[in-house]
């Protein structure tokens, strides 16, 4: 039976007491260590007092100068897409030289079973229970010692459908189904933190309920872990979907997801820039976890965050070549859902760390801290001007006004020419190597229409900043099960995991 502090597992979660302690720990450990490295307060008075004020001079120039201050913020608004653009290609192309770091199957299945380290598996659900047998299926394929892999079901107290679900499954010795009291955040970082209070492992990962993880994910983690030096804290695995054939929203979120996983990632990891995490598959070192404060739970995208906050302790997080499977939304109304939530939790995630810049600066060096700002707070702000600067394209494509000559002064002109024409050429062009690198040929033309998943992009980066200002730390749900196939995904020879025989985990 597993044991914690030499107590078993059952006993502490009977303990009424132990479990307050726990919730309490989970919600309010960080605002307690350190209340300016949370969202729990979405602005500082720093920050409201700049932003504020910004908007006020803003505002005031577009008033008595409204031609000048507009050209102002066009021009500005353009630099900034071109920085963006020359680092976006750097960081892609550094990725698609170095890539990940690889473990042969020889590698990972020569660790002797004596020399692994108990492993605690997170799993964090709430109203699926359509997936929790698929979960079953899946932790059993994982060729690791069943007597060190703990998996913690991790379900709130009142989700009645997907406990029920956990129960039908049948007892399983190797997933433990831990209920988490109800409390405010309703959020998956608080309910991480409540079961790291129950994880026996010296590594954590995270699994969703729907995910099919490489077999041999843990062992080529643990190998990675050995490979690297002290720095290297944590693993992140590669992310796609199964399901990528079933519309073209499943085939544009596959060509992302292989664009950011596959070289973004990595090129971030050689360049020793801050890697926002992705919200699975990523390994810990459980004793560093513990040191750092765990996750946020009023930061809802806590995986970016916690992965800058491991950079911030000057640790680093290595890109693991080990893919595992997920579920791609189908349905747009769900994904804009899903990407709004994104967007949100990388504006609270550069809020929180530029509380102090200059303590931040000196730890990443001026161009970690330049790429951390460019990708962390760029990526939603320049969604939300993509759709302002489409506008502005089809009023002059529209009646060509002349105030336009006055607001693109000529510099600043040839330079949007230059944005708009290689930009979004170098868009398509990461998205095709991305497809010809992975084996997707049959991407291509959801490929080249990728602009129109853009204006999707836009629409929810807008979602995600307006809930920014008027409701930060609401978690919106994306709902699983909605695919309808489990397909050939994996054009590049990948497969969809298989349950490994009983004696080979």
């Amino acid at each position: 039976m597993s044991t914690r502090g030499g107590r078993p597992i059952d006993e502490l979660m009977a303990d009424e007491d132990y479990r307050q302690a726990a919730l309490y720990d989970a919600v309010e450990r960080l605002r307690d260590e350190d209340p300016l490295m949370t969202a729990s307060v979405p602005f500082s008075r720093g920050q409201k007092i700049i932003g504020l004020g910004t908007l006020a001079v803003i505002v005031v120039l577009l008033v008595v100068f409204p031609i000048g201050a507009t050209a102002g913020l066009v021009s500005v608004a353009t630099v900034v897409y071109i920085l963006a653009l020359i680092d976006r290609v750097t960081i892609f192309r550094r990725g698609l030289v170095s890539g990940a770091i690889a473990i042969t199957d020889e590698q990972a299945r020569a660790i002797a079973d004596a020399d692994l380290p108990p492993y605690t598996v997170l799993v964090p659900a709430y109203g699926e229970p359509e997936v929790v047998g698929d979960l079953i299926g899946a932790m059993e394929s994982l060729e690791y010692p069943h007597d060190k892999l703990q998996v913690l079901l991790l379900l709130e107290e009142d989700d009645e459908p997907t406990i029920a679900a956990a129960r039908d499954v049948g007892d399983n010795e190797m997933v433990t189904v831990v209920l988490v009291p109800p409390a405010q955040p309703r959020t998956k970082p608080k309910a991480c933190n409540y079961g790291l209070h129950f994880a026996t492992g010296d590594i954590v990962t995270i699994y969703d309920a729907e995910d099919l993880p490489d077999p041999l994910q843990l062992r080529r983690a643990v190998a990675a872990f050995r490979a690297s030096d002290d720095t290297v804290v944590c693993v992140q695995g590669k992310l796609n979907f199964h399901n990528s054939r079933d519309n073209i929203l499943t085939e544009w979120f596959t060509a992302d997801y292989g664009i950011w996983f596959s070289y973004l990632l990595p090129g971030l990891m050689v360049s020793r820039a801050p890697i926002p995490l992705g919200g699975t598959s990523n390994h810990f070192l459980r004793d560093v976890l513990d040191d750092i404060g765990a996750w946020d739970p009023f930061n809802v995208t806590e995986d970016a965050d916690l992965g800058v906050r491991i950079a911030g302790r000057g640790y680093r997080t290595a890109v693991l070549d080990s893919l595992t499977l997920e579920e791609a939304n189908v349905d747009p109304i769900n994904w804009v859902r899903q990407r709004s939530r994104w967007y949100k939790g990388y504006m609270q995630t550069w809020l929180v760390h530029m509380r102090r810049p200059v303590a931040l600066w000196r730890i990443l060096g001026p161009v970690a801290w330049y790429r951390f700002t460019l990708l962390i707070a760029g990526t939603p702000v320049i969604a939300c001007m993509n759709m302002v600067f489409w506008l502005i394209m089809v009023i002059w494509l529209a009646g060509q006004p002349k105030v336009f000559a006055e607001i693109f002064p000529g510099p600043i002109y040839y330079l949007s020419l230059v944005s708009l024409i290689f930009g979004n050429g170098a868009a398509i062009y990461m998205n095709l190597v991305s497809i010809r690198e992975d084996g997707r040929s049959k991407l291509l033309w959801s490929a080249l229409m990728v602009p129109a998943y853009w204006v999707l992009m836009s629409v929810a980066a807008i979602k995600g900043m307006w809930q920014m200002l008027f409701n930060p730390s609401y978690w919106e749900k994306t709902f699983h099960g909605l695919s309808s196939s489990a397909d050939d995904a994996l054009d590049a020879g990948d497969s969809v995991p298989e349950p490994a025989d009983s004696g080979s985990a």
